[in-house]
């Protein structure tokens, strides 16, 4: 076997027809293998399935017009398949495939797939032959439609060999643009995903992805919209890594943030396993009767079944006093249910008839949650 094979010229060179073609082939096989290797395939822009609200004037039915809009994917060959302009589906097609179907609400996909085609008359050099000779292919595609079930074939295509040429018609690649839906005798509507599997996106392969800027972005969407998760990693002076909320503005507000000395800041609660041993606290104050809380991340189920021990230490708080009125602590404990019980009895010695009053009070509380070690103690 040998590897690809560029064409070299020299001057004084008679150049053929093959010549000239190994030279788009060169071409056309590095970027197809660049595109098979590098990238994982899928959709790459537009090809989303678009609905348009229509009456049949026969029957009166409604229905919706289906179209494909405008894009570009990449096939398993690393053949790009270009879409310049939207593309209604004809029902017609749908009914050769489908149209045997008892009614159902199941949706059926929708599949893109490239196709060679010749194009119309283009003016050039004529054939000294005096024959017309073709000079030009169309890389153009066509829109299938699979009975239900047959997305599963898009996912066990495989991709040609690492040294193959580009694949062309009539080796038939699949790309799943979505589903759509039949009733009546019409389209009904239209599903990006079906039975778990989901129209697909293309990727890129890579260990190292760098930051011209100084600042990476992952985000969820195409546009920076407000309310839309990012992952942000920032180099500078301050490195830091904020996962948040994409702002009005175009701004990130922080829902997470780790320094790079590794100090975490979070804006909600924390939760998570505990290994044996660990321990979380949560701290407040309460009143008489209050249920204290249980540590971010504790559930009371594994505090019944033994899992986590409970430990609570209260403080009791000093009322707003007069200047001449005592205080003093009569309970301050928590029962069972981690209900408080908190009295307090105040007295002043310089009333006309003086009184002890004992009345609810408050606690300052911490709670520790410890997950206990397991039997073999760890």
């Amino acid at each position: 076997m040998t590897g690809p094979l560029r064409p070299g010229f020299h001057e004084g060179q008679v150049l053929a027809a093959a010549d000239l073609s190994a030279t788009v082939e060169y071409a056309r096989a590095g970027a197809a293998r660049h595109a098979r290797h590098l990238h994982e395939w899928g959709i790459v822009e537009g090809l989303g399935l678009a609905t348009e609200p229509r009456t049949d004037p026969l029957t009166g039915v409604r229905h919706v017009e289906v179209s494909v809009s405008a894009g570009i994917a990449v096939d398993g060959t690393g053949r790009e398949v270009v879409v310049t302009e939207p593309v209604v589906l004809r029902e017609s097609d749908f009914e050769e495939v489908n149209g045997a179907d008892q009614s159902t609400d199941e949706p059926y996909p929708v599949f893109l797939t490239a196709a060679d085609r010749e194009p119309a008359q283009l003016p050039g050099p004529v054939s000294c032959s005096g024959g017309a000779t073709k000079t030009r292919v169309e890389e153009s595609y066509q829109i299938l439609f699979g009975r239900r079930g047959d997305e599963r074939l898009a996912a066990e295509q495989q991709p040609p060999a690492i040294g193959a040429p580009p694949a062309d018609p009539p080796a038939r690649w699949l790309v799943l643009l979505g589903y759509v839906h039949w009733a009546d005798g019409h389209f009904s509507g239209v599903e990006t995903t079906a039975r778990g599997v989901a129209a697909r996106f293309a990727g890129v392969r890579a260990d190292t992805v760098s930051a011209r800027s100084g600042a990476l972005t992952l985000r969820t969407g195409t546009e920076a919209e407000e309310g839309e998760p990012a992952l942000v990693l920032s180099g500078g002076d301050r490195p830091t890594l904020v996962f948040g909320l994409y702002q009005g503005g175009g701004a990130v507000a922080p829902l997470m943030t780790v320094e790079a000395n590794g100090n975490l800041t979070i804006e909600g609660s924390f939760s998570g396993r505990m290994p044996a041993g660990s321990t979380l606290v949560t701290s407040g104050t309460a009143t008489d009767g209050i249920v204290l809380p249980l540590p971010s991340g504790i559930t009371p189920e594994q505090v019944a079944d033994g899992r986590v021990v409970i430990h609570v230490h209260l403080t009791p708080r000093t009322p707003p006093l007069g200047g001449t009125t005592l205080y003093s602590p009569v309970e301050a404990t928590v029962d069972g249910d981690r209900r408080v019980r908190c009295r307090v009895r105040l007295y002043d010695p310089l009333k006309a008839t003086p009184e002890v009053v004992e009345q609810p009070g408050a606690v300052d509380f911490l709670v520790l949650a410890t997950v206990a070690p397991t039997n073999g103690g760890g």
